[in-house]
């Protein structure tokens, strides 16, 4: 059971990522989800950083046009490997070119998030960064990935929990931020907001 009960407090999620939503379940007992319609797209961004904050503003935004009073959550994931922002994968080559680049290799993954409460306004954003070394994979291995379908809606055409967890050496940081939401800065800023 999760810590912070919103039983009484609208708190609306603007993602329909199923990780996003479970992720959430373990912070706060009641929610909904709006789904954000903005273009994610690093235009004018100069660090991933910047990035996910930016696109994490926008889809609270976005979903809090149409929401007199509560608590909007957004939030935007990227993976980053030697300064090249990984998205999400635009088909299958596209998915096979970047776990080829990440085969082996340390790469980080940034994930901003925002809280957004209403009618004041109040805008919190913040983001976290964990690492993530991948073992040498076999082209077969990534095939294999790709084919079942799991790669294509994730940044970085990967998903840690599931399938190419065994593609993971490693992780240093936030195990959650990997999967799409830092459940720990979030629950703090939530707890700020709520108590």
């Amino acid at each position: 059971m999760p810590l912070l009960h919103t039983e009484k407090q609208r708190v609306v999620l603007a993602s329909q990522s199923p990780r996003r939503i479970e992720l959430l379940k373990k912070i706060i007992s009641n929610f909904e989800v709006k789904v954000s319609k903005i273009e994610e797209n690093n235009n004018g961004v100069s660090s991933p950083r910047e990035l996910v904050e930016k696109l994490s503003r926008q889809k609270a935004e976005q979903v809090a046009n149409d929401i007199a009073e509560g608590i909007i959550i957004g939030a935007d994931s990227v993976v980053v490997y030697q300064d090249n922002i990984l998205g999400k994968p635009r088909n299958p080559d596209d998915s096979r070119r970047m776990l080829s680049l990440l085969s082996g290799k340390l790469h980080q993954v940034y994930t901003g998030f925002t809280v957004l409460q209403k009618p004041d306004y109040t805008i919190v954003s913040g983001h976290e960064v964990t690492r993530v070394k991948f073992r040498e994979l076999e082209m077969w291995e990534i095939d294999k990935y790709i084919a079942s379908g799991q790669s294509s809606d994730k940044a970085g055409a990967y998903g840690i929990q599931d399938d190419a967890a065994v593609f993971v050496e490693s992780v240093n940081g936030c195990y959650y931020n990997v999967v799409g939401l830092p459940i720990t800065r979030l629950f703090l800023v939530l707890k700020r907001i709520l108590q």
